[in-house]
């Protein structure tokens, strides 16, 4: 007689509320902004997403907002899983809409919203594979045809992937720089640059591969850029300001020129926007990513009496003791002063106790911490382009 095996069930254990945190005068002063553009300005280790997250409780659990207008943007989709997962935890609730996106999924959302609103097929959002493997079957037919749209010394390199690559890229960044095929064709024109010529007149015919496709498909350069014309209505952007009280950006320096603007065309009005953004990373600029938007940022975003945005430092260091703020700041001396009002963000104070005793790693390579011995090895490392990293 067979015996039946045991039957098990998994339950997954309930996650109770977080609890709130501690939080130093100028994460308080973040919380308590009220009305008109803030610059928040964080570097590694200062509280940046607590921050954020206490901000957004504060609205909605201390003001009363509904959840559904306050709008969280950030740069990649585990940041956005992030704030998240902790802004439910404090809030100790579900919502019905997800409070934080990525700027890309902003922007599908209100593309494919409108084309419902128009009664047409909303779009597909192409991912970068699909993107490729588009820019490899277009430039595949075009050799195949004789590749006369393109300078003889390139043709060779029509079928290969490395060159389709290559060109995606810089389409991409193109696109986020807001020109089209044409825009890119004239500056290849003004600056002799035929190979600039010939990948703007491809732009233009990759623009237009779909015009008689019943769906179009769009992949994350050209959905920012859409969703920017379309925000150029001004009923739609009347309407998508009205939906928002208050609206966040976290990891602004890794934001690109198009994303700027959409953000100007949706919250550029005067009203609560805060961005958060560290001026001494630029992490991404192989992407397009323009850390100098920090800069832009209290002269564009301006209050509503136009004054330029206030801007707040987190100067608090919950990472690293005094000895390391000190070899790093050394070695950021060294770097571009992007933020407005000087370096006083660089000046961080650590949290708590004293330094403990530690170490500078460089290359595996083991130096003291601390004094001109390990700020000379960590600048070295930057001078020669190498990883640079601290052990407590």
């Amino acid at each position: 007689m067979d015996r039946q095996p045991p039957a098990y069930r998994l339950v997954r254990r309930p996650a109770g509320a977080a609890e709130p945190p501690i939080l130093d005068p100028a994460q308080a002063q973040v919380v308590g902004h009220s009305g008109g553009p803030l610059l928040v300005l964080a570097g590694p280790g200062t509280g940046k997403t607590t921050a954020i997250v206490e901000t957004v409780v504060d609205r909605i659990a201390g003001r009363g907002l509904d959840p559904g207008r306050v709008l969280v943007l950030t740069f990649s989709r585990k940041a956005a899983q992030e704030l998240r997962a902790r802004i439910t935890l404090r809030l100790d609730r579900t919502t019905a809409e997800p409070l934080a996106l990525t700027f890309h999924s902003y922007a599908y959302a209100l593309v494919r919203r409108e084309s419902v609103l128009a009664g047409a097929e909303p779009p597909i959002l192409l991912s970068g594979p699909e993107q490729l493997q588009e820019v490899r079957r277009m430039l595949r037919g075009e050799a195949s045809d004789g590749a006369r749209h393109w300078p003889q010394r390139l043709r060779p390199l029509l079928g290969t992937r490395g060159y389709a690559a290559e060109l995606r890229d810089f389409l991409l960044r193109a696109s986020e720089r807001g020109l089209d095929g044409v825009g890119l064709a004239r500056l290849g024109e003004q600056a002799d640059r035929d190979d600039w010529v010939a990948a703007g007149r491809f732009l233009t015919r990759y623009a237009a591969r779909f015009d008689l496709a019943p769906v179009p498909a769009y992949d994350y350069a050209e959905i920012i850029r859409i969703a920017g014309q379309v925000l150029a209505r001004p009923e739609v952007r009347q309407r998508e300001r009205l939906a928002y009280d208050v609206v966040m950006v976290d990891e602004y320096q890794d934001t690109d020129p198009a994303q700027e603007d959409l953000l100007h065309a949706l919250a550029g009005d005067g009203r609560e926007l805060i961005v958060v953004g560290d001026p001494d990373q630029s992490i991404y600029a192989f992407r397009g990513a323009d850390a100098d938007a920090i800069g832009r940022f209290p002269a564009r975003f301006r209050a509503p009496d136009g004054r330029h945005a206030q801007v707040i430092a987190l100067r608090t260091s919950r990472r690293s003791g005094a000895v390391m703020l000190t070899a790093s700041r050394r070695v950021a001396a060294r770097l571009p002063e992007r933020a407005p009002g000087g370096r006083v963000h660089r000046r961080r104070a650590p949290a708590g106790s004293p330094d403990r005793p530690g170490s500078l790693v460089v290359d595996g390579r083991a130096g003291p911490l601390g004094g001109t011995p390990g700020s000379r090895a960590a600048a070295g490392a930057v001078r020669r382009g190498r990883s640079c990293r601290g052990r407590r």
